[in-house]
């Protein structure tokens, strides 16, 4: 069985994603669904099959969620060792060394990752660099405009 790891704020939004799609959007298609049976000839109804067209999303995604929280993960940074380390579920603060900008992100799960919030997936190539590392170490990452260099400034278990 996969493992995914993932911080137990993931887990939540995993679980209340798949809350909202088997309380709300599962009934929501049905209902569409049937009401473009009424209308008549099936093979000629676009709203009969844009509607089955969502239900086949929205099945594949219930699936997906389900195996996930099936083989979850949870780690809590709280409950891990503090010392400075870079680990999964910690924020990190690292600065460019050629450019001295400061960037802070939080290494999670891939279902968590969103860049424009500063969260970054564990498997990403940055997390990959930085993931073993302490508090004043410096990192070289591969990144898709070359080689980049950081020192990590923080680590912060929150």
């Amino acid at each position: 069985m996969q493992r995914y790891p993932m911080t137990p704020q993931g887990h939540a939004a995993l679980e209340a994603e798949l809350k909202q799609l088997k309380t709300v959007e599962r009934p929501r298609i049905s209902t569409a669904i049937a009401e473009a049976r009424e209308h008549g000839d099936l093979k000629e109804n676009a709203e009969y099959h844009a509607a089955r067209e969502q239900q086949g999303l929205c099945e594949a995604r219930i699936r997906d969620i389900e195996a996930k929280l099936g083989g979850a993960q949870i780690i809590d940074p709280m409950n891990l060792p503090q010392d400075g380390r870079v680990v999964f579920g910690v924020t990190v603060v690292i600065e460019d060394i050629d450019s001295g900008e400061q960037k802070h992100y939080k290494i999670v799960g891939e279902d968590e990752a969103d860049v424009k919030v500063g969260k970054i997936s564990v498997g990403s190539p940055i997390a990959k660099g930085l993931i073993g590392k302490s508090e004043g170490d410096e990192a070289k990452i591969q990144t898709p405009s070359g080689l980049a260099e950081y020192e990590i400034i923080d680590v912060l278990y929150e």
